[in-house]
This record gives structure tokens, C-alpha cells and sequence, in this order.
């Protein structure tokens, strides 16, 4: 049963009228009465007295009247109810990411967020760059953070941030004195690669192929974290977005050196379902990611 007859029915016991209650719910007074003749079909009861001067209910419509309000009553708490929800930054928000985005550019991101809005809580996880895709597109995921991110059927992407960068090596390395150096400086030089079908290692690939330079791959990995112990312990370089070696950096296990000549930058992005409005808390945690610029990154241009 619709809604509106009860609606109808309740102004029309109000109001004594069914020219009023046809102008509160927009409808003809021929409709009001098409829909009171409809209801006392449905229930087979008189609802109202007619052929009177004065008009009136029937004991039958009292007692319709009293579900009607109870109806409309509850209809319309829900609705506050329901908008309420609509504007509490609230409950749980399931992020994915790549090792390197959830472990060095998330944590400053959540936090602020968290204590900003403490009744959400946050969970991540961090997959490689073709599982945070799927993970948002079948809904594990609110929204997922990948490099060089692609918008893909069904998803939608923005850059949010890019990350320079940089030449690394080991202190004991012979680059580890220079402060920045070309491309073609590590012509030669064994190199610690991300794994081949990782976006950073294809951008870097077009890029050393740009240079013309050859260098000699030594190892691969899926992630910068094994990256970057490989090339503490050993004679190699590698080249790593400057964001993640802050740690490597400031305890000496690692050295960034800026390149020459060829100002490369890593983009990173937000992959969210498309046509999707979000959650409340997915749509302030975006807009914390886009008002904000963290040291090493420049904002979306």
C-alpha cells in the first residue's frame, strides 16, 4: 500500500476537507476521493460518514486514522534517523593499498583523520597494485592508493599526490657523496628493480630506455621495503620514491641522491567505485587527501 494514502487520509481527517487535503499532498480533489473509496475497499469498512453537513469519521476510521499516524510516525523518524547517518562521520572505513603508499604516505593521512573524527574506525590492507583494483571494485575496499593509478571500468581515479624520485645506495657506495647525479651515471651500475609488472618499474623502464642508459639488474621485487634492505646490505643502487626512505635516511642506512636532468615523479592516487556517492567518512578522508600536502610531494596540479 502506498504511503500517500495515508498521508491523504490523515490531512483529510485534520483538515474536514478534501479540497484541503488534495492542495497539502498536490493531487486532485477527484483523486482524494478515489483514494478513500479505494481504502474502504481494501478494508471493506466505511471510513467516513457521508450525506452529512458535518463531516466525520467512523469508528472503523478512528481506528484507521490512529494506524495511519502511528505509520506516518514511524516513516518519518526513520527518515531523521537516516539522515542523521547521512551527516555522521561514522563507523568503518576500508582502505587497500600498496605496501609503499599504506606503510609512508597513509599513517600522517589517518591519524589527523582519526583524530578529527574518532568514531570511525580505519582498516588496511596492503595488496599489490592489481589486487587494490579489485579489491574497490568488489567492494572490499571503500577507496584504494596505487601508483600511476589508471581509471578502469566501473572505477574512477585521481591523482591525489606525486612523489619525487630519487637515486639511492648504501653509505659505503661510490655515489653516496654526490649530492645529485644524471641518469646516465648508473650506466653499469648493479640495480635492485621492482618486480616487471609493477607500475614504478615500467615508468622507470621508459625512462632509463629514454635516457639511453643500461643498467644491470641485479634483483626484483614486489615491494620497496625488500628493495631497500637489499640495497643497504649490498653494492647495488636502485631508484625509490624519497617519501619512503625518511627512516633509512635519518638512521644513515641509506643515502637519496637527487637525479640530474630528468625530474621524475611517482604519482599516486585514489581509486574509488564510480557512480558511488561514499560514505560520510569516505568523503571527509578525501577531502583531507586533497587539502593536504606533505613534505616530498607536490599537490595535484
Amino acid at each position: 500500500m502506498q504511503l500517500l494514502l495515508f498521508k491523504v487520509f490523515s490531512d483529510l481527517a485534520e483538515t474536514s476537507s478534501f479540497s484541503q487535503a488534495a492542495r497539502l499532498n498536490s493531487v486532485t480533489q477527484s483523486a482524494v476521493s478515489q483514494q478513500i473509496k479505494a481504502l474502504e475497499q481494501r478494508f471493506g469498512s466505511r471510513l467516513i460518514e457521508r450525506g452529512k453537513r458535518n463531516f466525520s469519521l467512523t469508528p472503523e476510521g478512528l481506528v484507521f486514522l490512529g494506524a495511519a499516524r502511528e505509520i506516518l510516525s514511524v516513516v518519518g523518524d526513520l527518515d531523521a534517523r537516516l539522515g542523521e547517518m547521512r551527516e555522521t562521520v561514522a563507523g568503518d572505513l576500508r582502505l587497500a593499498a600498496v605496501l609503499s603508499v599504506g606503510l609512508h604516505e597513509l599513517p600522517a593521512y589517518t591519524r589527523q583523520f582519526m583524530r578529527q573524527h574518532p568514531q570511525v574506525k580505519i582498516h588496511t590492507d596492503y595488496l599489490r597494485s592489481s589486487e587494490v583494483y579489485t579489491a574497490v571494485l568488489s567492494g572490499k575496499a571503500d577507496a584504494g592508493f596505487v601508483a600511476y593509478p589508471v581509471a578502469r571500468r566501473g572505477l574512477a581515479c585521481e591523482v591525489i599526490w606525486r612523489d619525487r624520485l630519487v637515486v639511492v645506495c648504501s653509505p659505503s657506495h661510490r655515489l653516496a657523496r654526490r649530492a645529485r647525479v644524471a641518469l646516465s651515471d648508473l650506466s653499469g651500475e648493479k640495480f635492485i628493480a621492482f618486480a616487471t609488472d609493477q607500475p614504478t618499474r615500467k615508468a622507470l623502464d621508459r625512462a632509463l630506455r629514454a635516457a639511453r642508459v643500461s643498467i644491470r639488474p641485479q634483483m626484483e621485487f614486489d615491494n620497496v621495503e625488500t628493495v631497500k634492505r637489499t640495497v643497504e646490505i649490498g653494492d647495488a643502487v636502485s631508484i625509490l620514491p624519497q617519501a619512503t626512505l625518511a627512516n633509512e635516511q635519518r638512521a644513515g642506512s641509506l643515502v637519496p641522491i637527487g637525479i640530474t636532468g630528468a625530474d621524475i615523479w611517482r604519482p599516486v592516487g585514489v581509486i574509488t567505485r564510480r557512480n558511488r556517492t561514499g560514505s560520510p567518512a569516505l568523503l571527509e578522508f578525501l577531502e583531507l587527501l586533497r587539502a593536504g600536502q606533505m613534505p616530498g610531494k607536490l599537490a595535484k596540479r
